[in-house]
C-alpha cells in the first residue's frame, strides 16, 4: 500500500465504521508523522496510528499487549492504547487508537533544560530495564534486531565503511572499524531486559523542558538494552553526557555495543544526506570522537 493514500479522510471512514462513539471527531494529520507510522489527531483527547507498510504492523498488536504493562514501572507517560482498529476500506492492517500525548518533541525547537533531559532520560531507562519482562517478545525481525547483537547489521555495515574510501582519511576508517569490532566483542550477560528500540529526538516529548513522555514503542522488546543509549552521541554533551551515562550506570561492553548502533546509525544519515553535507560525515565523526566507557 502506498503510504501517501493514508489520508484524512481514510481515517475518518474508518473511526467512523469502526468506533461509532468517536464517529464525527475531527481527524487532523500531525506532522511530521513518523516514517513507520501515520498518525492523526482525533478530536483533543485521541490519535490514530497506522503502519504505513506491512514491516511495521507487528508493532500494533505488540503495544496493544505490553504498553499496559509497563506503563506502571515508567516515571513519565508512554502510549495507552484504548481501541484496536481493523483492516477496511482498503486498508489492509490492523490498527490502533491512542490517548493523545501532549507535549513537543525534541525536533520542535523547544528549548530543553539538557541536564534534567539527561537525568530524566537515564531514570526512564533504568526503570524500564526494571519493568516485568515475563512472556516479553524477544528482540528480532519485530524490533527490527534492537535489542540483540548490532552484529546482525555487520555486512551493512562494512559495506557503509567501504562507501567512505576516498571521501575520508584512512584514520577515520580504521577508527570506525575499531569502533564497530569493539561492538561485536561483547554480549549482553544479564536476564534480557526491555528495551524500547528507538530513543531518539522525535519520541521524546517535553513540556517546560522536562520529559514528560516517551512514545513510539513499535520496535521494543526484550533483549540487551545497548541500542537504548545512542542519544549519549546524538543529543548529549558534555556534563549533560556525563549525567547521562552516569545515571544509566551499565558496563564498558555495553556502551561499546551502544557505540557500534551509534555508529551504524549515524553512517546510514551520512549515506542519506551526503558525505560532505553538513549532516553527514560530522555525525559520523562525532561517534567516533567520543568513546564513553572503554
Amino acid at each position: 500500500m502506498d503510504a501517501s493514500s493514508i489520508t484524512e479522510e481514510l481515517v475518518a471512514a474508518l473511526v467512523a465504521d469502526q468506533f461509532p462513539r468517536w464517529r464525527g471527531l475531527p481527524v487532523r494529520r500531525v506532522e511530521p508523522g513518523g516514517n513507520d507510522n501515520r498518525t492523526f489527531r482525533l478530536g483533543d483527547a485521541l490519535s490514530a496510528r497506522l503502519p504505513s507498510a506491512e514491516g511495521y504492523v507487528a508493532a500494533v498488536e505488540k503495544e496493544q499487549r505490553y504498553l499496559p504493562r509497563i506503563t506502571p514501572s515508567l516515571p513519565v507517560a508512554i502510549p495507552e492504547p484504548v481501541g484496536l482498529g481493523s483492516p477496511g476500506r482498503g486498508y489492509p492492517w490492523p490498527w490502533s487508537v491512542n490517548r493523545w500525548m501532549p507535549g513537543d518533541d525534541l525536533l520542535s525547537g523547544t528549548p530543553v533544560d539538557r541536564r534534567a533531559l539527561a537525568t530524566d532520560l537515564a531514570a526512564v531507562l533504568v526503570a524500564l530495564r526494571a519493568a516485568d519482562a515475563t512472556d516479553g517478545p524477544a528482540a528480532g525481525a519485530h524490533s527490527f534486531y534492537r535489542g540483540a547483537s548490532p552484529g546482525h547489521y555487520d555486512a551493512e555495515t562494512r559495506r557503509l565503511l567501504v562507501e567512505l574510501r576516498g571521501a575520508v582519511a584512512s584514520e577515520v576508517l580504521d577508527e570506525a572499524e575499531r569502533v564497530w569490532d569493539a561492538a561485536l566483542t561483547s554480549t549482553w550477560e544479564r536476564e534480557p531486559v526491555w528495551f524500547h528500540g528507538d530513543i531518539a529526538h522525535g519520541n521524546l516529548l517535553v513540556d517546560d523542558g522536562r520529559l514528560t513522555a516517551v512514545i513510539d514503542f513499535g520496535t521494543s522488546g526484550v533483549g540487551d538494552p545497548a541500542c537504548d543509549l545512542v542519544m549519549a552521541w546524538t543529543f548529549f554533551d558534555g556534563d549533560d553526557r556525563r549525567i547521562f551515562v552516569d545515571g544509566i550506570d551499565l558496563d564498558a561492553g555495553t556502551w561499546a555495543r551502544a557505540r557500534g548502533w551509534a555508529l551504524w546509525k549515524a553512517l546510514l544519515i551520512a549515506r542519506e544526506r551526503g558525505i560532505h553535507d553538513s549532516g553527514g560525515l560530522p555525525i559520523v565523526q562525532r561517534v567516533l570522537a567520543d568513546p564513553i566507557a572503554e
